[in-house]
């Protein structure tokens, strides 16, 4: 999205307001309604191309998230989530993992037309319960169930013909309580705090203009740290389908996701359309980030070069025909070193791995920690999931057959499950 030539005071938290033009996001006043019925009551959060809000719906007096979507933005969303949710003729207890569609419209303002998305609101993301927490761990239980869960929804996403194309934890949120639709909006600022409105302004001083809201709306936080969270708590939403395609009805040739968790055939098979083995890839790095205190790889300063790099330092040589696409390949080897040889003399293997993010922290967190037997299987599904060949990997329906999804993580998911029932 193009930015303005002019700029505004930035605001912590709050999207940048230079994106608030024609094409771009639509302001939206805490208690105006919308559809004349979703009265906004906060906000939840933004996106690149959206902001979402907490609203009331005043027809079926329950909470609703609304996701107001940038001008001219792309329907696809919608159109995924509407196909996923079709009732089918025998309950699937995979779809209460994907938020349920209530409702479709759009909306007119000062920056053109908007697409609106009625959801399953939602408390907290993965990345925001772990930015909410000191050590940055879940219980041992909490997250095996949350890995189990998510394996799910990438099976059923599969299964109705959909790749989700952006799976990482920012997308991943947890599920409200059953009790929250009770809340009045009186009950709800008591125990959230009202909404934070923090004034909106140019740098140059002058009048704010009409596609500018007058405030900047501070995200209310529903949340806990990622260590208290309890496995009661760990029911899972697999948002955000905005990356999402059919590959039998378009093909993708590009990957949009965070480069730590974006495949490699995405670099060194540009010119082959992506396909559901893409979606195994992001799910194997984004299982590990679950259960680990830290990111199976960094990117916190990297770019394609230090990524591939990473990845061969982990699960050693490219294919060969990669190599020969990749001109500047020899700063990762050894001096004189073959592409069929391993990287670096000290690169750190999945064992060492293993230990410093995920077995010493828990340890020393005094949190239960992995058995012998549950790490090697741990492990041996990741090392699958991230074979560099595409056509290597599992399928979501294989890995919920491994035996760490079907000894460890699955059991997890159905003491949540049967609580339900």
């Amino acid at each position: 999205m193009k930015t303005t030539c002019v700029l505004y005071k930035p605001i912590e938290d709050v999207e940048r307001i230079e994106h608030y033009r024609a094409g771009g996001y639509h302001p939206v006043k805490i208690g105006e309604r919308f559809h004349n019925r979703y009265r906004m009551v906060h906000k939840l959060g933004h996106g690149t191309y959206s902001t979402v809000w907490l609203a009331q719906d005043e027809v079926s007096n329950r909470y609703v998230a609304v996701k107001v979507c940038t001008a001219g933005s792309s329907p696809r969303e919608s159109n995924v989530l509407s196909r996923l949710s079709e009732p089918q003729r025998s309950p699937d207890t995979r779809r209460s993992m994907i938020p349920l569609l209530l409702d479709m419209f759009n909306t007119h303002g000062p920056n053109g037309d908007h697409n609106c998305l009625a959801t399953t609101p939602a408390r907290m993301s993965i990345s925001e319960a772990k930015s909410g927490s000191w050590i940055s761990l879940f219980q041992l239980e909490v997250a095996r169930a949350i890995a189990a869960q998510l394996v799910i929804a990438v099976e059923y996403i599969h299964s109705q013909g959909f790749v989700h194309g952006d799976l990482h934890c920012g997308n991943i949120l947890f599920q409200l309580s059953f009790e929250f639709d009770h809340l009045s909006t009186e009950t709800l600022y008591e125990k959230y705090g009202q909404p934070i409105l923090e004034p909106v302004n140019r740098l140059d001083g002058k009048k704010l203009p009409p596609e500018v809201p007058q405030h900047g709306v501070i995200p209310v936080w529903l949340g806990k740290a990622s260590e208290d969270l309890t496995l009661q708590e760990a029911r899972i939403l697999l948002s955000d389908f905005g990356e999402a395609f059919s590959p039998t009805e378009e093909q993708r040739y590009k990957s949009h996701t965070p480069l730590v968790v974006r495949p490699p055939e995405a670099r060194f098979e540009p010119t082959k359309p992506l396909t559901f083995s893409s979606d195994i890839w992001t799910l194997g790095c984004t299982i590990w980030d679950i259960i680990a205190q830290r990111t199976l790889f960094e990117g916190f300063i990297t770019n394609e070069e230090d990524m591939s790099c990473q990845q061969i330092e982990l699960l050693g040589p490219l294919p060969i025909e990669w190599w020969e696409k990749w001109e500047s390949y020899r700063k990762c080897l050894p001096e004189n070193a073959m592409p069929i040889e391993r990287p670096k003399p000290f690169s750190q293997s999945w064992e060492d791995r293993f230990e410093t993010n995920i077995q010493r922290p828990r340890i020393e967190e005094g949190m239960p920690s992995f058995e012998p037997s549950e790490r090697r299987a741990f492990l041996s599904m990741l090392r699958w999931m991230l074979s560099f060949r595409p056509e290597d990997r599992p399928s979501a329906q294989q890995v919920l057959e491994s035996e760490w999804m079907v000894n460890r993580a699955l059991p997890e998911y159905e003491k949540i499950r049967n609580k339900q029932l």
